[in-house]
């Protein structure tokens, strides 16, 4: 049996502490029943009911734990025509994931880039002025 499908519409009539529904990833959650538990507060969970709540619930960085909680609360889908254009990839942070291996450190991972930009800068100024 497919999910059930929900519009914004429908969604946002869900915006406070008697029934409080949320969109993650045009997914809907009703989380009502939650409100009490979450270790942020409810208010944080009421603030962004019934609307998309996915750059917030991602920007906190949310563990696999939590992402795995949500489950229970899962009542449905966004409906196809209301549906957000981009997809966004979960993200992971304070999860019980073990680090990667081979002895890769987190920073490592940004330094090229950060050295790529910086490279094109100096490149970019020079050829400015040298221009002139």
């Amino acid at each position: 049996m497919p999910p059930k499908t929900f519009t914004l519409e429908e969604i946002r009539q869900h915006h406070d502490n008697k029934s409080c529904w949320v969109i993650i990833h045009d997914k809907v959650y009703d989380v009502t029943k939650f409100l009490d538990e979450h270790p942020g507060g409810e208010e944080v969970l009421i603030e962004q009911s019934g609307k998309d709540a996915t750059d917030a619930f991602e920007d906190v960085g949310h563990s696999t734990d939590a992402r795995e909680l949500m489950k229970q609360y899962y009542i449905g889908d966004v409906a196809e025509k209301d549906k957000s254009s981009a997809p966004k990839p979960p993200k992971t942070t304070g999860s019980t994931e073990e680090p990667p291996k081979g002895g890769t450190c987190c920073w490592s991972n940004s330094i090229v880039p950060v050295l790529l930009v910086a490279g094109l800068a100096i490149c970019a100024f020079y050829f400015i002025k040298r221009r002139k």
